[in-house]
């Protein structure tokens, strides 16, 4: 059991990063969209849960050390091109987007300026990065408690601290943009999005685990707690979207109404999400082309994260609006290489038994 809630808390801490834990996420992906937001992040709860299972028990089964040698095997040769430049792209694309984040949360919670948080950021990341894997996933799940803890506290505040009805903030939630046409492509695309971030790290956090039913079921917790958190943070800006629409991290902005002391302490863990997302993208992206450990993946690490430092600048909010999207209908082509996987697994596993 230990070990199922160590590799589920990972599993969330690897996709929750800048875009989740500040809430703009959440605001464009499903609060934008009203009540019917909230039945979109359901399907996505039920999405995570099957996919995350499905990816770390993949990652079991092959003892997978990158995703490259998973990716093939599971896509083939062909379709495998594909889904490796898409994670490849994904990897970095969503690296940039945290260094981002970073910057806005010091921003906006102490009034720094942009940059001295994305420099900390990357300076943490490159020390972080020149540790084994197992260390890597040790601090990645040590930090998500905090964030589930946080997130259910915010959103049982918001909640029963409503002084206007849903049916009031409709037309508010529906006035926030979104770059996404409806509410059940919105759903399908957060998910695929997600597991396109998710899977390198997933894959190699499953190679770590040799019992495959032990990391499938820590895949599922942690999908399962992931969708979870998705409802109560959507219920939690919905409430509050009167209040909350302007600013880049609304779940930020709501703790800080409680009390600025709360707002310090979820700024903390906000940044520590994001360094989180941060490190597996970093991490994956370095092992993808070189090996773990060795002066190359050290050097080409470095290399790569003064390249997103610099990429950075674009701004948090546009990034997110940007990328996102993008990256959740490319992410498509991985679905659908995991659920022919899945379907392949089991008599793959009757095959083995019979030889």
């Amino acid at each position: 059991m230990k070990k199922i809630l160590k590799i589920g808390s990972a599993f969330i801490g690897i996709i929750v990063g800048a875009g989740f834990a500040s809430g703009q996420e959440v605001l464009q992906y499903f609060t934008s969209f009203g009540i019917l937001g909230t039945i979109g992040a359901i399907i996505a709860t039920a999405l995570f849960a099957y996919l995350g299972m499905t990816l770390v028990r993949l990652g079991s089964r092959l003892q997978t050390t990158s995703h490259k040698e998973a990716v093939y095997k599971i896509s083939g040769r062909y379709l495998g091109v594909i889904v490796d430049y898409i994670i490849i792209f994904t990897l970095f694309g969503v690296g940039v987007v945290m260094i981002a984040g970073a910057g806005s949360t010091l921003n906006q919670q102490f009034g720094l300026p942009s940059f001295m948080g994305t420099a900390l950021l990357t300076i943490l990341v490159i020390l972080t990065i020149m540790m084994n894997v197992d260390r890597v996933v040790a601090v990645i799940g040590s930090i998500t408690p905090f964030l589930i803890l946080g997130v259910i506290i915010v959103s049982i505040y918001s909640l029963f601290s409503m002084d206007t009805s849903f049916a009031a903030l409709e037309p508010i939630a529906k006035e926030q943009p979104s770059s996404l046409p409806n509410w059940f492509i919105s759903g399908i695309n957060y998910v695929s999005f997600n597991i396109a971030v998710g899977a390198s790290m997933s894959l190699v956090m499953g190679g770590a685990e040799k019992d495959e039913k032990t990391a499938g079921l820590g895949g599922l917790a942690g999908g399962l707690g992931l969708g979870i958190l998705i409802i109560l943070s959507h219920l939690a800006i919905y409430s509050k979207i009167d209040v909350v629409a302007s600013f880049d991290m609304p779940m930020l902005k709501i703790v800080d109404d409680i009390s600025p002391v709360l707002g310090v302490i979820y700024s903390l863990i906000l940044f520590g999400m994001i360094f989180n997302t941060a490190v597996s993208m970093f991490f994956a992206f370095g092992a993808r082309f070189t090996e773990i450990g060795s002066s190359k993946y050290k050097l080409f690490v470095i290399i790569t994260m003064i390249v997103a430092f610099g990429a950075s600048f674009v701004g948090f909010t546009d990034l997110v609006a940007f990328f996102y999207p993008l990256i959740g209908y490319l992410g498509l082509f991985l679905i659908i290489a995991l659920v022919y996987a899945s379907i392949k697994m089991p008599s793959a596993k009757r095959g083995k038994a019979q030889s």
